[in-house]
């Protein structure tokens, strides 16, 4: 069994995530800035932004609640996807949400989440990447999921869980969890290799 971790985030995604892993956990979100270096190596992108939340949330917890959870692990992680080599971040409004998605269709992306755990001086960092395929999507059924689930939250504009997953993808290799936002499993082993350590 995994010790409770303090959670650098309110995505509800991540939070069932860990939920269904039986972690217990503790929400402290960081407000850290979510921009990175240009010219940063796009692998490198989400496990920088993820550093930057758990350093927030460290920073916090030290200053407002030490006693408490001064020794917990902070687990921070920031998704982002990839499409002909381009990042896409969260959509900006409805059009932006319909232009990504568009981009997307017919098209392999990579959906790549960085993970960072801090540990009174320990550091734990990682990324993991899945592959997803779209089939042909209409602009129909574009608009329809924007309209219904506004996934105006998500990078790449879609949750895989959701309606567009369901009817859209093609195939995906690697981790399903990952594309929800978090490699529960590698989060997992890291979290025991904190402990074992």
């Amino acid at each position: 069994m995994t010790k409770d971790i303090i959670l650098a985030s309110q995505s509800p995604r991540r939070i069932q995530l860990l939920e269904w892993a039986e972690i217990a956990f503790e929400v402290v979100t960081s407000g850290a800035d979510e921009t990175y270096p240009d010219g940063m190596d796009i692998e490198q992108v989400p496990v920088f932004i993820a550093e930057q939340k758990a350093l927030a949330v460290k920073d916090k917890v030290m200053n407002a609640f030490h006693a408490q959870y001064a020794h917990k692990p902070i687990l921070a992680a920031d998704t982002i996807v990839v499409v002909d080599n381009t990042v896409i971040g969260k959509p900006l409004n409805r059009e932006h949400a319909i232009e990504i998605l568009t981009s997307l269709s017919g098209k392999t992306h990579s959906v790549i989440t960085g993970v960072v755990i801090l540990k009174d001086d320990k550091k734990i960092s990682f990324s993991d990447t899945t592959k997803v395929e779209f089939h042909s999507i209409s602009q129909e059924q574009i608009e329809y999921y924007i309209d219904k689930y506004k996934p105006y939250d998500k990078a790449g504009a879609y949750a895989i869980q959701e309606w567009i997953g369901v009817v859209g993808i093609k195939k995906i290799e690697g981790d399903f969890y990952n594309v929800v936002g978090l490699p529960v499993s590698k989060v997992v082993k890291a979290l025991q290799s904190l402990y074992s350590a």
